[in-house]
């Protein structure tokens, strides 16, 4: 099993970026993002899978255009970058992974995943 340790998070006003890091204990080729705010489900935000020697990338029409989602050359380390940050930004943001293939694209879904981290507070002030 992949385990998965977030960082990055932290307090910014709105207009401003944060660059969260997702560390993965083994390369991993299919992860995600999700944010949650209490009383709210878990929504997918970003994911990523590399197979056949190319990346794809997919985003949740509500980050589309302002987060960006990379990862290092090892498969190792995934970080998003969080630009022109808003209010509704806020929440707690996971880290989720699947070691081999996605099963599903765009890979969103909280069953796409079988580790978690255990995620990092963004907090957007207006």
């Amino acid at each position: 099993q992949v385990q998965l340790v977030e960082s990055g998070g932290g307090s910014v006003q709105a207009g401003g970026s944060l660059r969260l890091s997702c560390a993965t204990s083994r390369p991993t080729y299919c992860v995600g993002w999700f944010r949650q705010n209490p009383g709210k489900e878990r929504e997918g935000i970003a994911t990523l899978y590399t197979g056949g020697g190319t990346t794809d990338y997919a985003y949740a029409d509500s980050v589309k255009g302002r987060f960006i989602l990379s990862r290092d050359g090892a498969a190792k380390t995934f970080y998003l970058q969080m630009n022109d940050l808003r209010p509704e930004d806020s929440g707690m943001y996971y880290c989720a992974a699947r070691a081999q293939a996605c099963l599903s694209w765009p890979a969103l879904n909280l069953g796409d995943y079988p580790a978690w981290g255990q995620g990092t507070r963004v907090t957007v002030s207006s």
